[in-house]
């Protein structure tokens, strides 16, 4: 009797040996034979082809091989041109006139033109479709069309953002002429883009396979062929590096990760990146109280939490933005201090025999320890006075249960910010007219919607410092740690390191 296994059935095999503390032989490790193609283990995949759809953090650096953005990044996050060579936001805010390049073509061949920007950015967004992007461009009204290579993009409202958006989720340049062409349905088939490489196979939840694009107007990629194995169980992609079977994967527990560094062949890496991990806070119920608030953050072991599930690498936070990036404040740290939570329980009349109560909601497996940071965080709060029990909650029901005023006290979350920005920091976790925090109260509120509005650069980032620490002080959030990235490669692939753990495989290269 003879059968064959499947890709699916090979990976749970050697997802249960790694599970079971299996080790592969060091026989079963290899180099890649074909240095011209590359495989990475890749936890999700991406929501729809259509790259202007939706906002999904770690579908990014996916996209970004089959597509374009009007502007880039940097590695140290700064903005550089892409498809616009030239921009100048206006002092007011209101408009920006930009400068686009001739030279690039789509992958059919097309080329792109100053009517590509138009439809991605306002044509479709105002035929109705559901796309992502009409929030973030909520407040375009036009792009006004000067010279084959010239426009104007206008806005209803001031948007100091504006720059960094195109460089940001979801704007992503897709073709006019062809997207009306084959229709929806037909471009989510065959999509089509700018980008570095072009998709030859796609195997919903299972494979992504690229090809180089010749024909691209910038750096040409070393690598030809890049093969993205969607690998959505860490064990599995845990075993899968260790075997050789893949030559770079992310997002597996630390643990796996400093023992495969460890391994003849392999390099790990646990890289801090801009993406936090804090509680989001409600103005009401068990903590309508500011006292009990600041007690339960004063009572956080941050640096703990940091080693004990993250190897000490995720740096713990004193406000909601990651080191390095234009809102994080120098120098200034809210303390770990189990003695004054005491006190200002006591100011409320709350003690260890009289606890206050509360609830905090997590998810379990969105990101790396999250539950058990959570459970963590309720042995603390139990020392000094504040009971809780954990709700546990998925993901995908977090912005439903917001908007429906469901969540309890706080809520554990994590949230990405790739271009750095304190507006997609602060600005968007307190804003109260978003879905994204929980906190309601408008005296901080009505700060976050004026900066909202404030076109001058310096300007604006000095009020988001001074309201991140408003937020801290008044506890209308609890930023915890700078959330870390785990890579295991082969030792022989380089790749280039970005801030915001984008992993390019048109950065790579075989040595």
């Amino acid at each position: 009797m003879t059968f064959e296994l499947d890709r699916r059935n090979l990976l749970q095999m050697l997802g249960l040996a790694a599970v079971s503390g299996g080790v592969l032989s060091r026989a079963s490790f290899a180099y890649a034979a074909d240095t011209d193609s590359v495989s990475i283990g890749w936890p999700s995949d991406v929501p729809s082809w259509d790259p202007n759809q939706r906002f999904v953090p770690d579908a990014q650096p996916i996209f970004k091989l089959v597509f374009d953005q009007p502007l880039d990044q940097s590695p140290d996050l700064k903005l550089i041109p892409n498809l616009i060579t030239k921009w100048d936001l206006a002092a007011d805010g209101l408009s920006m006139p930009f400068e686009i390049r001739s030279d690039v073509k789509f992958h059919n061949g097309d080329p792109m033109t100053m009517e590509d920007f138009s439809y991605t950015f306002v044509d479709r967004i105002k035929s109705g479709l559901k796309l992502d992007i009409a929030n973030s461009w909520r407040n375009l009204t036009a792009i006004e069309a000067i010279s084959p290579t010239s426009g104007i993009m206008k806005f209803s409202a001031p948007t100091p953002t504006a720059p960094q958006w195109l460089a940001f989720l979801g704007s992503y340049l897709v073709p006019k002429k062809y997207m009306e062409s084959v229709g929806q349905d037909g471009f989510l088939k065959k999509p089509v883009g700018t980008g570095p490489y072009k998709l030859v196979d796609y195997q919903m939840n299972s494979r992504i396979v690229l090809q180089r694009n010749d024909d691209y107007f910038g750096a040409k990629p070393k690598i030809k062929n890049v093969t993205i194995e969607i690998i959505k169980d860490p064990s599995a992609r845990t075993a899968a590096i260790q075997s050789g079977q893949i030559d770079l994967t992310v997002n597996i527990p630390v643990r796996e990760a400093e023992r495969l560094g460890k391994t003849e062949g392999l390099t790990a890496e646990i890289n801090p990146f801009t993406r936090i991990i804090l509680l989001q806070i409600r103005n009401d119920m068990g903590f309508s109280d500011e006292n009990v608030r600041l007690a339960a953050h004063h009572a956080i072991d941050k640096a703990a939490l940091s080693k004990a599930f993250y190897g000490g690498a995720a740096v713990p936070l004193s406000v909601p933005a990651t080191p390095g990036t234009p809102g994080f404040v120098e120098g200034y740290s809210f303390k770990y201090d189990p003695a004054l939570s005491k006190e200002l329980l006591a100011k409320s009349g709350f003690s260890a025999d009289k606890p206050a109560t509360i609830t905090l909601a997590a998810t379990n497996g969105q990101f790396p320890s999250d539950f058990d940071i959570a459970r963590a965080l309720v042995q603390m709060w139990g020392k000094v006075g504040i009971k809780c029990e954990i709700q546990q909650i998925e993901y995908s029901k977090y912005f439903e249960l917001n908007r429906g005023g469901k969540l309890p006290e706080a809520t554990l979350y994590s949230f990405d910010n790739a271009t750095g920005d304190p507006e997609i920091f602060s600005g968007y976790l307190l804003n109260p007219k978003m879905p994204f925090g929980a906190w309601k109260g408008m005296e901080i509120g009505q700060k976050v919607l004026n900066l909202f509005a404030e076109p001058v650069y310096d300007k604006r980032v000095a009020g988001y410092r001074d309201l991140a620490k408003e937020a801290v002080e008044t506890g209308a959030t609890i930023p915890l740690l700078q959330s870390v990235q785990t890579l295991v490669r082969k030792k022989n692939l380089a790749y280039v390191k970005y801030g915001n753990a984008w992993i390019l495989g048109n950065t790579m290269s075989w040595s």
